[in-house]
């Protein structure tokens, strides 16, 4: 009875932390696939891909620390 918003909270908050996890991921893939074959990439589009990716890793730190299972 007193647990149930309680584990119901911590559903929502999992599936918001995988759902941005999945989304900061294809952003940095994105990226990463239009630099890769770039000649010369400029100062700032490197910045943004090393920002997308430090995003990426942060939630990724987290997901594991709240022992959060990724199931595909």
């Amino acid at each position: 009875m007193f647990g149930r918003k309680k584990g119901l909270l911590k559903k929502e908050m999992t599936d918001s932390l995988l759902e941005s996890l999945s989304r900061c991921k294809q952003d940095w893939m994105t990226k990463r696939d239009v630099i890769e074959p770039s000649i010369d990439p400029s100062e700032e589009v490197l910045y943004q891909l090393k920002l997308a990716e430090s995003r990426y890793l942060f939630l990724l730190k987290e997901v594991r620390a709240q022992k959060i299972h990724i199931g595909n």
